[in-house]
């Protein structure tokens, strides 16, 4: 299941605990209704983890679009884990604060970790 637009590429994989949400582009005020769409119709699981490594770009828009994504996570009784941020993009989770709201993880796996296994992907 994806969604595309001009310059962002969003891919969903479910699984029985984790939704991996997998975003490859630059996330601006242009695209960022991509990443929101894809965000609202990924399926409740409690954990939906967001690899950023194919992130080059995440203005203000992208920031309030996972600050909100994380808000109606938590409502739902989850989780919202941002894996894998470019160096660029963990800049600005770092500057804007927003690593200190919603986990930032460096997994090793390929796959989208298990609740039981998210302290063991940072």
């Amino acid at each position: 299941m994806g969604q595309r637009g001009d310059r962002l590429h969003v891919q969903i994989s479910v699984g029985d605990d984790v939704v991996g949400v997998r975003v490859v582009g630059e996330i601006d005020v242009a695209s960022v209704g991509v990443l929101r769409a894809a965000l609202w119709a990924a399926p409740a699981r409690p954990v939906l983890r967001v690899d950023l490594s194919g992130v080059r770009l995440l203005s203000a828009a992208g920031v309030r679009a996972l600050a909100a994504a994380h808000l109606r996570v938590r409502a739902r009784g989850g989780e919202l884990v941002l894996a894998d941020p470019d160096p660029v993009v963990a800049r600005v989770l770092r500057v804007t604060g927003l690593h200190r709201v919603i986990p930032v993880v460096e997994s090793l796996a390929s796959t989208p970790c298990s609740r039981a296994e998210l302290v063991a992907c940072a």
